[in-house]
């Protein structure tokens, strides 16, 4: 087994790996835990039962959280004519058409999200090899594919998260920094909680709400009692 460094190893010792916390101790504990040089990411681990190998199977989706993800989202659109301006009013960082997927295949992909209007789609959809892998690609579900660019740009910005469940039935996602409020992030813990819960697939069965559990970028992961992240946590199907 690898060792632990030494900042790690002593986080470890003030949390109990096999114990299940509440919500809001457990941020405590995961704040008091982060001893980084950094403002590090509230990151929380959702193992759900499902099989994402079956379409009926598969959660997606996107979540905005209350309080922000406290991280700078780079956020480029496709558009023209007014809506090119009214996406750069919005506090887009990148707009274009034919020119900005000429960068994209050159592979000058410096953006966090992608935005298109639907009549862009033509010149987005060649470009599926490159900004599917990343989770870039535009996608009507996720509200990255509609008119109103501005409004979809704010909510990039403000915080929107999008989630997709990995092979193994984990999802993944920052949902707040260590500079956060426990309040703010109890919040937005809860918030991203529901969205997956409301989420739930037709094609799964049996519990739904597997484990969860909490960590820093840096620091010790804490698995939390179901009960307190959410009233729906945890039913069976």
């Amino acid at each position: 087994m690898a060792k632990l460094g030494k900042r790690l190893t002593d986080a470890y010792k003030s949390v109990n790996r096999d114990s299940f916390y509440g919500l809001e101790e457990a941020v405590t504990l995961v704040k008091g835990a982060a001893k980084a040089k950094f403002d590090e990411t509230i990151e929380i681990a959702m193992n759900l039962g499902i099989d994402p190998r079956h379409a009926d199977q598969m959660v997606r989706g996107v979540v905005n959280l209350p309080n922000g993800t406290g991280k700078t989202v780079r956020v480029a659109v496709f558009a023209r004519g007014a809506k090119v301006d009214e996406a750069l009013a919005a506090g887009a960082d990148v707009v274009g058409g034919d020119d900005l997927a000429e960068q994209i295949l050159a592979g000058n992909i410096n953006f966090d999200r992608c935005i298109a209007s639907p009549d862009m789609m033509g010149v987005v959809g060649k470009l599926g090899k490159v900004l599917g892998p990343r989770g870039l690609m535009p996608n009507p579900k996720l509200g990255t594919v509609t008119p109103d660019v501005a409004g979809a740009v704010k909510a990039a910005k403000a915080g929107a998260v999008e989630f997709r469940a990995e092979k193994t039935g984990i999802i993944h996602a920052g949902v707040g920094k260590v500079s956060f409020s426990e309040e703010a992030l109890v919040q937005n813990i809860r918030a991203f909680v529901d969205a997956i819960t409301r989420a739930k697939p037709t094609g799964a069965k049996g519990q739904y709400l597997l484990k969860v559990s909490l960590s820093s970028t840096m620091g010790p992961g804490l698995k939390l009692d179901l009960a307190s992240v959410s009233a729906a946590a945890g039913t069976a199907a």
